[in-house]
């Protein structure tokens, strides 16, 4: 099968902003004298906005309000972008535009509408996407695939006809189930787990590398899985 066609993430892949997410976890749980632990963030990782809000919710014992939790959370992460605190991490944007300029790029995130659209505005990089997908407008969050399959669709591609960028386990998880052929990268914070970095065709260093591997495969040249 011909690979022509590029799905990204977008935390951790083209901007450095997992640590936003968690900070923002943790604040609402401190205001309802809840201590937001790592194993809570390493549940919720992945998770569409509704799915997180769901469990944040609970853990703060007020499990009718995750409308109102998921408000707050991603408000925070607004302004956090707005501050210019999620920049793009180094190579992302020279990465995305390369490829764009020769094969239909996609996004398949986790993050909230809202900050999709906030990320690429404030990058410049809206205009770049032919589709951007948020797993809240799928019927499941990573690890299931549905959000790798939207965005391929709504690029007119299977699964298998396009790769993936990954940093996290669910994700890796997620665009492998597609039938995405993935390149990770891993996040140096929350490191993938092996069972899912195996999962991956080949593992990244840096944005400029996942280039160089994604020019790779477009041209159909051979590409090592482990450098």
């Amino acid at each position: 099968m011909t690979l022509d066609a590029v799905v990204f993430d977008l935390d951790g892949v083209l901007v450095e902003s997992e640590h936003l997410w968690e900070e923002n976890w943790v604040a609402f749980a401190a205001r309802h004298q809840v201590e937001w632990t790592a194993e809570d963030t390493a549940s919720v990782q992945g998770m569409s906005a509704p799915e997180w809000a769901g469990y944040l919710a609970r853990r703060c014992g007020v499990p009718d309000q995750a409308d109102e939790v998921e408000r707050a959370v991603v408000d925070g992460m607004i302004a956090s972008i707005d501050a210019g605190e999620a920049p793009l991490l180094p190579g992302a944007g020279a990465m995305v535009r390369e490829v764009s300029e020769r094969v239909p790029v996609a996004l398949a995130s986790s993050a909230a509408r809202r900050v999709i659209d906030a990320v690429l505005e404030k990058h410049q990089l809206t205009g770049e996407f032919t589709a951007t997908v948020s797993s809240a407008e799928v019927a499941r969050g990573k690890p299931n695939p549905d959000v790798y399959l939207e965005a391929a669709a709504r690029l007119g591609k299977s699964g298998s006809e396009c790769l993936g960028v990954e940093d996290s386990s669910n994700g890796i998880r997620a665009a492998a189930a597609a039938g995405l052929t993935v390149i990770a990268l891993p996040n140096p914070t929350y490191p993938p787990k092996p069972d899912a970095l195996e999962l991956a065709s080949a593992v990244a260093e840096s944005n400029d590398d996942v280039r160089l591997k994604l020019l790779a495969y477009l041209a159909g040249e051979p590409v090592a899985a482990r450098d």
